[in-house]
């Protein structure tokens, strides 16, 4: 068994598993003097399995080091996210520790935005792993793989959030407020998934601009581009 795990974890190159390693580290950097100890289970257990099972998958359907790095970012982004249950990330005083003022009071937010930040993070950077995602393992052309990752980012968030709706219904009444983040407004649902969609069409332009920098590139070196 432990022969087994070595070879698969060998398997995975040594780049990925830097970044496995470092998401665990993170994740038990932010339950150090944890805060809510109550919810903390809830906020990294899935992301802890998935670490642990990252080698498995990996070895199943590889991807790209950029891929990995994009993903590591955005589970990175929610680690710190759970530490602080998303709804009480200090970043103002965080701020004014730095340059004396906060980022509210700058930009006008009623609510903590740190969840909507993590929303759009996973639209802007989970869309070039879908896309890869797609023409590794889907076949599909470059436009089609595009189309496929700003809809899977749509419907991977609206999942989330019926999970978030069933998780309120079920669960007890802090408990489910807590985990939700919808600080009182009737709206976060609905804005958590447009932030998803902005960042995603965000990583798709950027996407487009990257591949046509590249044609004009090889179309000056005199070669085609690849399609």
């Amino acid at each position: 068994m432990i022969s087994g795990a070595g070879a698969v974890w060998t398997a995975v190159p040594k780049a990925q598993r830097r970044m496995i390693l470092l998401l665990i580290a993170a994740i038990a950097a932010a339950n150090i003097d944890q805060p809510y100890p109550e919810l903390a289970p809830l906020q990294h257990g899935p992301t802890m399995l998935l670490a642990f099972a990252a080698p498995w998958l990996l070895r199943r359907w590889p991807s790209s080091n950029e891929s990995m790095g994009c993903i590591l970012l955005f589970l990175l982004l929610h680690t710190l996210g759970g530490r602080y249950i998303y709804s009480y990330v200090p970043y103002d005083a965080w701020a004014r520790a730095i340059s004396g003022h906060d980022i509210s009071g700058t930009f006008g937010l009623a609510r903590n935005g740190y969840d909507r930040l993590v929303h759009f993070a996973f639209g802007a950077l989970l869309t070039a792993p879908f896309t890869e995602m797609a023409r590794r393992y889907g076949g599909m052309r470059r436009g089609w793989s595009l189309t496929f990752a700003f809809t899977a980012v749509g419907f991977v968030g609206a999942v989330y959030e019926i999970f978030e709706w069933l998780l309120t219904v079920m669960a007890a009444g802090q408990t489910a407020d807590w985990y939700n983040g919808q600080q009182g407004d009737m709206w976060d649902p609905q804005k958590d998934m447009a932030a998803a969609q902005i960042g995603s069409m965000l990583a798709l332009i950027g996407l487009a601009a990257t591949r046509q920098g590249r044609a004009e590139a090889i179309s000056a070196g005199g070669h085609h581009p690849e399609e």
